[in-house]
């Protein structure tokens, strides 16, 4: 289906989303594959997550690989404000990561004999396997299932890791902590915000990284959530 990418809501019409309780067979108005999903537009389009994200993907690797700078929140920040990066979407599943590991590498970090690309090709992977919208169906933020992503990954951690298993599933869970009480409904921008400097204490706490944190995050994506908490987000503007 021709179509013209829309930042914000569907990517077909610009229409709100809508999420039921209860998922159906859709069919992808892009590519034209069936998938189960709990959201459509409201004229009824379905994006899959696959192709919701492709072009964003593209977008978070070549600026990991080009950025110079150890700020994560600034790294994501600038990969957020490229027009093929929604204002929601599971892209940020791997945005989070991918700035992170960005951030650690230029800081000084290193995991073994891999290089960033090769960092940043397993985030990729185990990112794409987080679906969208698994922040109300999961109750599981896919920004701090990122974050546990890098975690993972610098930590060297697997299934039958012993100390770096419990680490990791910990921080992750203080992702999850601190995205919860700043309560719903979903923001992908303050949800990473929130993960990313929840990561740069602990990298270093556990890993003596010192990564950039700028003092004070103002998005300035606020304007296309129509669900933005305003006031009650930490980051919107004062």
């Amino acid at each position: 289906m021709e179509h013209q990418d829309h930042k914000f809501d569907c990517m077909i019409c610009g229409s709100p989303l809508v999420y039921t309780a209860a998922s159906e067979k859709k069919k992808c108005a892009i590519c034209g594959n069936v998938y189960e999903t709990n959201c459509t537009c409201e004229q009824g389009h379905y994006i899959c997550d696959k192709c919701h994200s492709k072009p964003g993907l593209v977008v978070i690797t070549a600026e990991a690989l080009r950025t110079e700078s150890t700020n994560p929140i600034e790294i994501a920040m600038k990969m957020m404000d490229d027009e093929h990066i929604h204002m929601h979407g599971p892209e940020h599943h791997y945005l989070v990561p991918a700035a992170l590991l960005a951030a650690y590498y230029n800081a000084g970090g290193t995991i073994g004999n891999w290089s960033l690309a090769d960092s940043l090709g397993t985030a990729q992977l185990r990112a794409s396997q987080v679906p969208g919208g698994v922040c109300g169906s999961w109750g599981c933020c896919g920004a701090a299932v990122g974050a546990g992503i890098f975690a993972s990954i610098i930590a060297s951690a697997t299934s039958m890791s012993d100390e770096a298993w419990g680490l990791c599933n910990r921080i992750t869970a203080k992702c999850l902590d601190i995205i919860g009480k700043n309560g719903g409904p979903r923001c992908c921008k303050r949800d990473s915000f929130l993960a990313i400097g929840v990561m740069v204490n602990y990298v270093a706490e556990h890993f003596g990284i010192t990564m950039g944190k700028p003092s004070n995050i103002v998005c300035h994506y606020h304007q296309y959530n129509r669900a933005c908490r305003q006031e009650k987000c930490p980051f919107f503007p004062r």
